[in-house]
């Protein structure tokens, strides 16, 4: 990436903390052998919230990385961009 042009995610620290703590809680839920529907619960929690930090981040890769790549005169950066998300959306897609 063009140095001139950083993306930073640290705003998305806050929340990745809180992800943190809400695994922690689920350790101790199973520890105390709650109730698998109480635990369950909990982790689509965890999951919608680690996928709000997803595309979060997403949001501004595109936003930021790929308009700067877009926007610059070089074709092979514009490229190498849209091929870099592509591959991203294949890779999300084998995870469903």
């Amino acid at each position: 990436m063009n140095k001139k042009h950083i993306t930073t995610h640290e705003s998305q620290l806050v929340f990745l903390r809180k992800i943190e703590g809400q695994i922690r809680g689920v350790q101790r839920m199973i520890e105390d052998e709650r109730y698998c529907i109480d635990i369950l619960t909990q982790l689509h929690s965890v999951a919608g919230a680690i996928l709000k930090v997803e595309a979060e981040i997403l949001k501004k890769h595109l936003e930021g990385c790929v308009a700067h790549a877009i926007k610059s005169s070089s074709e092979a950066e514009k490229q190498r961009k849209i091929d870099e998300i592509i591959d991203l959306f294949a890779k999300f897609r084998k995870i469903s």
